[in-house]
């Protein structure tokens, strides 16, 4: 196929994520994305795959091996992935935290340390740096309300580190403070310039959704939600200039919208066109076969039909108009 210009926009395809039982029972609880999962995305040429996983289901004791069943389903989708020339984001979707003996742990306290963070994703790069499709290692999703004598700066920086003594090639992506938020990069991520990368390869994800509290739950409506055009450009400009500012790589890894009201598709539309502007790419939340048929943002289709979103999602395939 013809190489595509510029940077490739893309889909999160949620599953492995999925249920709150730890490590829980693959197929069951939660299932890892196939061959099947990718190919709609390849017909419509969203070519970049952001892929949540949990950190308990690929190495389910700190510091211990990788669980070979749930690796080799990454890496059989990562191989599926790569014979369709898509790339792949590996995303941890922990949000600093871990479950262990019996409780969520915030990454650094108790007894889940940075250290056992670091040696997971030194052990993650060790088995992926060879596959071409990797487009970077997500780091984190959503880094919150951790306590003052946590930084997620410390956690990334550990990781960079303790990553780059196996992989020097491999983008690393940096997700922001505060649920990764656009809008509220400058005031609570601004540090994360600092972080030093030997191969400098690192790339910064920040998160936007058009609801008012950011949330993407959009439970109130359009018109409750106090919702305008502009809307995501505004909340994403921070970031946009906050990138541009300090000549770095970055991404939105993810924004959505509900299919209850044809206003948010013009507001998406706006959103995206501005990030294509600004040379910068996209994964829309979310799509994967584990979402119910009713859920309002998932754009996987239902019955053969394309969903709403996708009249919009489906006309930026690049960073190149």
């Amino acid at each position: 196929p013809s190489e595509q210009k510029g940077e490739p926009f893309g889909i999160n395809i949620a599953c492995a994520e999925f249920g709150n039982n730890f490590p829980g029972e693959c197929g069951k609880d939660y299932g890892y994305p196939t061959m099947e999962d990718l190919k709609y995305w390849q017909e419509k040429g969203l070519n970049l795959i952001r892929m949540p996983f949990k950190w308990e289901r690929l190495q389910h004791e700190p510091g211990g091996e990788l669980h070979s069943p749930d690796l080799q389903a990454v890496k059989d989708f990562v191989t599926a992935a790569e014979q369709l020339d898509m790339k792949v984001i590996l995303d941890m979707h922990n949000y600093c935290r871990r479950y262990h003996n019996g409780k969520v742990q915030i990454i650094g306290q108790d007894d889940i340390t940075n250290e056992h963070y670091a040696e997971f994703w030194k052990k993650m790069a060790d088995e992926f740096k060879n596959y071409t499709n990797i487009y970077g290692y997500g780091l984190m999703n959503e880094p919150h309300d951790l306590d003052s004598c946590t930084t997620w700066f410390e956690m990334a920086q550990l990781c960079i580190d303790s990553i780059r003594t196996v992989d020097m090639d491999t983008r690393i992506m940096v997700g922001g403070n505060h649920w990764s938020s656009a809008e509220r990069w400058v005031e609570l991520s601004d540090t994360l310039k600092y972080l030093k990368d030997p191969a400098d390869k690192l790339a910064f994800e920040a998160h936007v959704y058009f609801d008012a509290d950011a949330s993407g739950t959009y439970k109130r409506g359009y018109d409750e939600d106090s919702c305008y055009l502009e809307k995501g450009i505004d909340r994403v400009r921070p970031f946009v200039e906050w990138l541009k500012a300090n000549k770095f790589e970055g991404m939105v890894g993810e924004y959505g919208i509900p299919d209850s009201d044809s206003r948010w598709n013009l507001v998406l539309d706006k959103f995206l066109s501005y990030l294509q502007e600004n040379d910068i790419n996209g994964c829309y939340w979310a799509a994967g076969p584990w979402w119910p048929k009713d859920e309002f943002m998932a754009i996987t289709p239902v019955d053969g039909k394309d969903r709403p979103q996708m009249e919009v999602v489906g006309k930026y395939l690049t960073t190149q108009k």
